[in-house]
């Protein structure tokens, strides 16, 4: 399991004519059951993604598509964990 961190380095405006796009990306991987949640971070300075790929390399190829990496308005940081407790509900992303 992968926290994608999303910290923007272009202007709000910029990112907001993105997130049209950013969304059918993220729409895309929901999709396929890779993405768990997503949404900005407060103060609007970024994003976080709970991600459940099978490695490091398969994040790096899902990242590679997002709008946000192509046009370099975000850089991300990516954190693997292993679920060790969770909610019920939680068990089928596991």
């Amino acid at each position: 399991m992968f926290v994608l961190i999303l910290k923007y380095v272009a202007s709000i405006e910029k990112i907001d004519e993105l997130i049209p796009a950013h969304r059918q990306f993220l729409d895309k991987y929901y999709l396929r059951n890779k993405f768990i949640c997503s949404g900005a971070q407060v103060p609007r300075t970024g994003g976080i993604i709970l991600c459940n790929a099978n490695d490091k390399e398969e994040v790096k190829q899902i990242i590679a598509e997002d709008p946000f990496y192509i046009f370099k308005v975000a850089k991300y940081d990516i954190l693997e964990f292993i679920p060790s407790k969770y909610a019920p509900d939680f068990e089928s992303f596991i």
